[in-house]
């Protein structure tokens, strides 16, 4: 039913058209709750709230052409609501630079957990999907490339380029394979500072247009949280960055020109409390921070086209993406939600603990790329003990400098309950693996003992990833599972819908409904705004209910 608050609707703004009689049929006109909800969803039609006789209808007919015509009733309009597109939200620029249909996108999840069928999905459905690279080895990231490339010639998607300043020749191949490969799009996350590789692949796609403008082939949607970060995607590239890839003979003197007139990025995802790399800061103190520092900094640069600031970290409900375009949002980005999808690369087992996650069940824990820096990243609590363990580690390498100082007792521990093997062999495996990926940062480890404890640790914090997404039997309790709060606010709006079993949970599926509930949102919120309250059980939008 409608309800009337009178004192809220005598003080709302009028409409011009309020105070043309509305005309139309009974037939037109509803109250009944279902009907009601039925209109809202119709996203594309304008609503108007008439009373007549003492009550309270909604309808989808102007009741303009009708006028003058006998017999007909005739009543007060009270609200108007527009029609509200899910495509209306956010910036339009946004859209048009990527070829999507909605401001929306599913950021990168580390180890192909952001999969080649997620990014395909998403692309074929007129959204955009950013493909997990980081971990993973760069055949596998080639062929991944290729395969998404076969699927959507076109686009959209976009590929993820992290920051790995113990790895930077593995970040430089990885921007020198994407230029190759002809990606046009990259998601630049866990980035302090900007990097060499990242520079490259921004200047390499700058070309002149014959009139003179900048051409900007290669775009980068940077993750951001911080301010000085922020600063430094939205100025152009250094200068110091730039004469090294010139000496080296990366990029043409007209690119390193055309670079000092753009800037580093094209989109920033402001970054709130997510899962993996996170400050944990409140999207609402985010958002009108980023924007403000953005309009200082093109009223200083006069850029053609201002840096658009996304919303990510925390948007997993239809609440919190409306939220998010009515602070200023250009776009939103989901994250963990995606990681409980059928097309994830997750293990089943990992999704289903991600399916029962409450808010609380989430905690911060060491991160296996930036270890030795005491960088931390969120992950699930809930059905591992990993957290627990990681911290044990960092805690030791604290502590000691050598494998060599720590107490038999506790070297006995970690091996029998972390490890589950002796930490010699541990090291043989190490010195294997970095000798085929990245031979100098094993050569500082032979020199010095504390970044070769370093690079034992963080052998458990790589592979616990792995065994979380391909399912390894028999560690569990040691799965790293990646993961915001949010997955518990989207648990909780599923429940007891079509979308609360992990084998219905499909990444388009989830995107179109939060989508759609934040445009069903908006409209209540305007009916509200104009002093017109609905029952409860309309103010909120849920998925379609589990007979």
């Amino acid at each position: 039913m409608i309800k009337i608050i009178q004192t809220n609707h005598d003080l709302s703004p009028k409409n011009p058209f309020d105070q043309l009689p509305w005309h139309g049929s009974q037939e037109q006109l509803t109250n009944h709750p279902a009907k009601i909800s039925a209109l809202i969803n119709e996203f594309e039609k304008p609503l108007w709230v008439v009373n007549t006789s003492a009550q309270v209808f909604l309808t989808d007919q102007d009741g303009f052409s009708a006028a003058g015509s006998e017999n007909l009733l005739q009543a007060e309009r009270w609200a108007y609501v527009p029609p509200t597109p899910i495509e209306s939200f956010g910036d339009p620029a946004f859209m048009q630079t990527y070829g999507i249909r909605y401001p929306y996108y599913a950021g990168a999840m580390a180890n192909g957990i952001s999969s080649v069928e997620m990014v395909v999905a998403l692309g074929k459905a007129g959204l955009m999907g950013s493909f997990g690279s980081a971990g993973l080895p760069p055949t596998r990231i080639e062929a991944a490339i290729h395969a998404i490339q076969q699927a959507l010639p076109d686009g959209p998607f976009a590929i993820n380029l992290i920051n790995s300043p113990n790895e930077p020749n593995l970040e430089r191949n990885l921007a020198e394979m994407y230029i190759g490969s002809g990606v046009k799009v990259i998601e630049a996350s866990a980035y302090m500072d900007l990097t060499y590789a990242l520079v490259h692949f921004r200047v390499a796609g700058l070309s002149q247009a014959s009139d003179g403008s900048v051409l900007i082939g290669n775009k980068i949607i940077a993750k951001i949280s911080r301010k000085e970060v922020a600063r430094k995607f939205m100025l152009p590239a250094p200068e110091d960055l730039l004469k090294q890839l010139l000496a080296d003979g990366k990029i043409t003197e007209e690119q390193a020109v055309l670079a000092r007139q753009v800037p580093m990025a094209d989109d920033l995802t402001v970054e709130a409390d997510s899962g993996g790399h996170t400050d944990n800061r409140p999207l609402v103190g985010l958002i009108p921070t980023m924007l403000a520092i953005r309009d200082e900094v093109q009223a200083k640069m006069n850029y053609p086209q201002p840096i658009r600031i996304g919303a990510g970290g925390g948007i997993s409900t239809p609440a919190a993406v409306l939220a998010a375009f009515m602070m200023g949002a250009a776009y939103v980005v989901t994250g963990s939600i995606n990681q409980a999808c059928v097309e994830s690369g997750a293990s089943l087992h990992t999704r289903n603990l991600l399916a029962q996650a409450d808010m609380a069940d989430v905690i911060m824990a060491p991160a296996a790329d930036m270890f030795e820096m005491g960088v931390r990243v969120q992950v699930l609590k809930r059905g591992t003990m990993f957290a627990m363990r990681a911290s044990r580690l960092y805690e030791l390498y604290s502590r000691y400098n050598a494998v060599e100082e720590i107490p038999s007792a506790d070297r006995e521990k970690i091996e029998k309950t972390i490890f589950r093997r002796n930490l010699d062999e541990v090291w043989e495996e190490t010195q294997a693996f970095f000798r085929e990926r990245d031979q100098k940062n094993l050569d500082l480890a032979l020199k010095d003992p504390h970044h070769k404890l370093a690079l034992i640790f963080r052998w458990y914090l790589g592979l616990s990833s792995r065994w979380s997404v391909v399912g390894e039997p028999g560690r569990e309790m040691d799965y790293q599972i990646w993961c915001g709060p949010a997955m518990g606010t989207f648990n909780q709006w599923v429940k007891d819908s079509v979308l609360e079993p992990v084998e219905n949970r499909k990444v388009v599926d989830v995107a179109m409904q939060i989508l759609n509930g934040a445009a069903y949102l908006a409209r209540v919120r305007s009916l509200s705004n104009q002093g017109i309250t609905l029952a409860s059980e309309l103010q909120t939008y849920y998925p379609q209910r589990l007979l």
